[in-house]
């Protein structure tokens, strides 16, 4: 039973059982947040997603360290140790927690097993003591990524562009949002600056987002400013206001909106219930309108093509592993096989329902080859209508090292690195001439 009035430790123990849900249950850290750390005030669910987080940016670093200091691994009825170990070398490494208070809390998490409370105590001393020197000695980049990511990354984009992008998961992203209108205005309302193409970019973000002004007017939104760009990339295409386009794999929405806010007359579609309730509940907070699908594209069709198709497929997610720290610890090689099948069937049925002189923005937030360019060189080989419509850096706000040569979006988690980086993302464009 944990202490109420021991400061911290609610929050700590809410983030080992977090770390359980993740690292042994293989469960999306979001998808399990909020019921973990609904009894706890604001302050410490911001403190037990800190402690997730930064564990699971760190585990290669930590576990390493931790290893060096226990004389043999921990038992398998023991594994929960382990985590409270975690948390506790993520505190004295990484955040900054004075030893007293992480060492205290971690010891106290195991006042149902007495005999483990010197173990813990023990070994995190010394955590404390020597700790920081042996991180400064290890290669942080290489230990924190799985070797088949690194492998992945290599043999796509090279050995410098792979240490970057596993450098830049190391740190907190910035915040950035998408706005409907007026980005200047809210820029400066927020404290915000302007990135090249629109989106709003907070660098050091705090605070709960439901708290920041315009929230509740629905003036804007949360997204990457990479993930806004393949629907800038599609209205580009159809300047003219009130252009059909079919949003496939809509949810939760982001996409939907930026469409919407720009006069289009958006039908967004995805199979997932839960996710389309919470796309409808996004869009009546920005006062936003959307015909709203429950369906699976890869078999629905409407009754009439559309001349603008977004799909934003499922894929490995490798790409927002910056946002999203549980990515490298859930997802496995064998994985990006089975999402190239489904990306395949999915843009087959967007073809599909793409009309004469069309357009089609192919995206996914993934920064593993196969999901990329040879979905769209098999998708050409099969329709001899679809054409390229290259991407020109201009549209980029002129960064021509987000443009692959064949006219694609590619961006990497290093790119903009000046700038607090972006999410990898890669966009295709297509056009139906018949």
């Amino acid at each position: 039973m944990v202490d109420a009035a021991i400061p911290g430790l609610a929050a700590r123990e809410a983030a080992r059982v977090l770390l359980g849900e993740v690292l042994i249950s293989h469960r999306r850290l979001d998808e399990v947040f909020n019921a973990a750390v609904a009894p706890l005030p604001p302050r410490d669910r911001a403190f037990a997603r800190l402690l997730v987080a930064t564990v699971l940016r760190r585990l290669g670093q930590i576990d390493a360290a931790l290893a060096a200091r226990l004389e043999r691994p921990l038992s398998k009825k023991n594994r929960w140790v382990q985590d409270v170990l975690r948390l506790g070398a993520a505190q004295l490494l990484f955040i900054g927690t004075s030893a007293h208070a992480a060492v205290a809390c971690a010891v106290s998490q195991c006042e149902g097993a007495p005999p483990l409370k010197g173990l813990v105590n023990a070994v995190l001393r010394r955590i404390a003591s020597d700790g920081v020197a042996l991180t400064e000695a290890q290669d942080a980049a290489r230990l924190n990524t799985p070797a088949w990511l690194w492998q992945s990354w290599e043999e796509a984009h090279g050995a410098a562009a792979t240490r970057a992008i596993a450098e830049a998961h190391l740190g907190e992203p910035p915040r950035d949002l998408t706005v409907a209108r007026e980005p200047s205005k809210w820029a400066g309302r927020l404290g915000a600056r302007q990135l090249p193409w629109g989106s709003l970019r907070i660098d050091r973000p705090t605070g709960a987002v439901e708290d920041l002004p315009g929230y509740a007017e629905g003036a804007w939104w949360v997204q990457d400013a990479a993930a806004a760009l393949p629907a800038t990339l599609l209205l580009a295409a159809h300047t003219g206001a009130g252009v059909r386009v079919l949003d496939l794999c809509a949810a939760p929405g982001g996409k939907t909106a930026q469409l919407a806010a720009a006069g289009a007359r958006v039908t967004a579609l995805d199979r997932a219930s839960g996710r389309i309730e919470r796309l409808g509940a996004n869009l009546r907070r920005l006062k936003l309108d959307a015909e709203v699908v429950t369906a699976d594209a890869a078999t629905w069709r409407p009754p009439e093509p559309y001349p603008a198709v977004l799909l934003d497929a499922p894929c490995t997610a490798t790409g927002t592993v910056r946002r999203h720290p549980d990515i490298p610890r859930l997802k496995r090689a064998g994985d990006v096989a089975h999402m190239s099948d489904v990306q395949d069937k999915l843009l087959d049925a967007a073809a599909a329902m793409l009309a004469p002189g069309g357009t089609l923005v192919y995206c996914v937030c993934s920064l593993e080859p196969e999901e990329c360019e040879p979905r769209i060189a098999r998708l050409l080989d099969a329709r001899a209508s679809l054409r390229r419509a290259p991407i020109r850096a201009a549209e980029l706000g002129g960064h021509g090292e987000l443009l692959t040569a064949a006219g694609d979006l590619r961006s990497l988690p290093c790119h903009l690195a000046g700038e607090g980086g972006l999410d990898g993302f890669y966009a295709a464009r297509l056009r139906r001439e018949t």
